[in-house]
């Protein structure tokens, strides 16, 4: 029950609990008697003094909290007033819906049951402050005005409050519907610093807000209260309805060389007045939200085949959408632009590998994760697949010393597919490759993934001409992945560095992990050739495919799984939970040609079940990275130790393909 985390400014988060921002509900008899007043939170004050006015404490066992991302609901029972009250919070974050998922807002759906046997009237007050809870905000001046809008016979009515954001317009909107049996009542600015006495009282006395002004108020630090009212009859149920939404238009990054306008403005305008009209918006279609998230979830859910953690867990991870450090901005150069560029319709979309790895679209690791962009928002992966196609070509001569080992080298090389798009501290999208350890235009598994996603893509949206629009670039980064192939025996190798997404785990010559990946593009460049008909690219890839698939198993099998890497050192057996990774993605593009022989894919399968999954914690925390043959975790390197998430639910995934469900969902 707190908010508590921010992104104001793009790609930074602030963690700070704000206190004064609250749910308070306010109960009053049939005789118009406030009987109950209480904060909606557990938690048991704000620091300081401020607030201290306020009834906190909500009791934690009366509430109960379930969350389906984008929706989430929290029940609270008041027993002794017989009441039951329910908040849904809905965001629309919609499949296939590229206006209303870029609408930077949410809404509160707040049900009202009466138990008992008299009338009770009830209000819900919503209370903002400006800022993220840090020093940054009291810092500029920010003011505050009431928001009315009434439109197409939906009235809205709250308060907005401006601040200036890192040199940036932001405006929060806080509103709540107006219905014919509900009433709204606002304070348009109250001091989140102090007792909170004049919001409290004010409710304390009638149940709604008495608002000494409508005028505009100004101040470092401002809060805002927004009430709304209702009677609920015995054995009934209302609802009262807020919208929470923010009007960032232009923004700009750490560097500040350049301005961009947020995707939504496309819709909702760029001249910073779009709050009231987004926040009307929202409080319209919030019930067409809700049965368009139904729609898409319901076949999950109702399906009895599937565990109830899957179902939690498949729509809940979809969360880092939006909170990962997500922009979704309008391109500037729209008509440089081919007519086919996704771009210029969608825009460009980056969200980052971590909050605290503050890299965009991190593309080792967007890799295991792009399946929720290609399958529900199909258009935003192609914009950010046309992103990654347009720097291949580039070549970024900047001299940088890598932290690894010292080496010197190009930020990046041409025919290189980036590590990433940039970090928000710097100058997205202009100065690419943010990552500085190593000196990733030589990782072995970029240039692949980029083409098996490509064909991935493709598979699933028939779309032709994006294959003519990537073609070229593929062909650049299978050109240079071929150069890779230091012996000439059809398999790319590894320099004995840890030259891919496993940055601190070291192969050393052929490896299952890139080879894998290595013979699953040479699968794909055959099949894209053949789709675009250039035989002669088909049957060059083709016959390097049938040596290379001889050498991988030739170098690599044991006759139990694929070893790590072929360097006959100590870690070489380890038996790595990724080593099929290449065929994962094969069964991802319904290619059925057999690469990896079947007997080798089965006891591979059923090894890494047996040691990395059940052989670790119990068979309880996913597969770990590597384990040795002898059963022990394989400690060569921190990355051998752990559990990565994308990389469990790929070898799930796999599991699933290879027919071994039980032991995919177990895993």
């Amino acid at each position: 029950g707190e908010f508590c985390r921010y992104q104001m400014k793009p790609g930074f988060y602030d963690y700070n609990v704000v206190h004064a921002n609250q749910f308070i509900i306010t109960i009053q008899n049939s005789e118009g008697t406030v009987v109950y007043q209480q904060v909606l939170s557990p938690l048991s004050g704000a620091p300081g003094g401020k607030l201290s006015a306020w009834k906190w404490g909500f009791p934690g066992d009366q509430a109960k909290y379930t969350a389906l991302y984008p929706r989430a609901w929290t029940e609270y029972n008041i027993p002794e007033q017989n009441l039951r009250v329910t908040c849904r919070q809905i965001s629309p974050v919609i499949p296939h819906n590229y206006k209303d998922s870029c609408v930077p807002g949410g809404v509160f759906v707040w049900s009202v049951e009466n138990l008992g046997s008299e009338v009770k009237s009830i209000s819900i007050t919503c209370t903002l402050k400006n800022g993220v809870g840090s020093k940054q905000d009291a810092q500029g001046s920010c003011h505050s005005e009431p928001m009315d809008v009434n439109r197409d016979g939906v009235q809205v009515a709250g308060v907005q409050i401006h601040q200036l954001v890192d040199n940036m317009d932001c405006t929060y909107c806080l509103s709540a519907l107006v219905k014919e049996d509900v009433a709204v009542s606002r304070i348009v600015a109250f001091d989140p610093n102090s007792d909170g006495s004049g919001v409290w009282n004010s409710l304390a006395k009638n149940g709604q807000l008495t608002s000494q002004t409508n005028d505009k108020v100004v101040g470092r630090e401002v809060a805002c209260a927004v009430c709304a009212y209702v009677e609920v009859p015995p054995g009934n149920m209302k609802t009262l309805e807020f919208a929470l939404v923010w009007d960032m238009p232009r923004i700009h990054f750490h560097l500040n060389t350049k301005e961009h306008y947020r995707y939504y403005t496309k819709y909702f305008g760029k001249d910073g007045e779009a709050g009231p009209v987004i926040s009307h918006f929202s409080l319209t279609n919030f019930s067409r939200w809700e049965k368009e998230i139904s729609a898409w979830q319901r076949p999950i859910l109702e399906d009895l085949k599937l565990p109830e953690w899957y179902k939690s867990a498949i729509f809940n991870e979809v969360y880092y959408v939006a909170d990962g450090g997500t922009v979704w901005l309008l391109m500037d150069d729209v008509e440089s632009l081919s007519s086919t560029d996704p771009r210029r319709e969608f825009g460009r979309f980056a969200y980052l590998e971590g909050h605290e790895y503050r890299m965009y679209n991190t593309y080792d690791v967007h890799f295991y994760a792009s399946f929720t962009l290609s399958q529900l928002w199909p258009q935003l992966q192609a914009c950010l697949q046309f992103d990654f196609r347009d720097t291949v070509l580039r070549e970024e001569t900047e001299q940088r010393v890598h932290l690894f080992d010292g080496k010197i080298a190009n930020r990046k090389d041409i025919n290189a597919i980036p590590h990433d798009l940039g970090d928000p501290s710097e100058e997205p999208f202009v100065l690419i490759n943010a990552y500085n350890i190593h000196d990733v235009s030589e990782w072995r598994d970029l240039n692949l993934k980029f083409v098996l996603q490509c064909y991935r893509d493709y598979v699933l949206s028939r779309n032709v001409q994006y294959l003519r629009d990537m073609w070229t670039q593929v062909l650049a980064v299978m050109s240079k992945a071929e150069t890779w192939d230091t012996d000439g025996d059809g398999v790319i190798e590894n320099a004995g560095a840890a030259d891919q997404t496993y940055d601190a785990w070291i192969m050393t010559g052929t490896s299952a992990y890139c080879g894998s990946l290595w013979l699953a593009s040479l699968c794909c460049v055959t099949k894209m050739a053949a789709i675009l008909d250039c035989p002669e690219v088909a049957d060059k890839y083709s016959t390097l495919l049938t040596k290379a698939k001889a050498s991988f198993h030739k170098k690599l099998w044991n006759g139990q799984y694929y070893n790590f890497d072929s360097a006959q050192r100590p870690h070489s057996t380890s038996v790595m939970a990724d080593q099929l990774c290449g065929l994962w993605y094969l069964h991802a593009c319904s290619i059925t040609d057999e690469v990896f022989p079947q007997a080798n894919v089965k006891s591979a399968l059923e090894t890494i079940y047996r040691l990395n999954v059940k052989g670790f914690r119990d068979g309880k925390m996913g597969a770990v990275n590597g384990m040795l043959p002898e059963g022990t975790i394989d400690d060569f390197a921190i990355q051998s130790e752990e559990v990565w998430t994308g990389v469990t639910y790929g070898l799930a995934s796999l599991m699933i393909f290879e027919g071994m469900v039980e032991e995919g969902f177990h895993t």
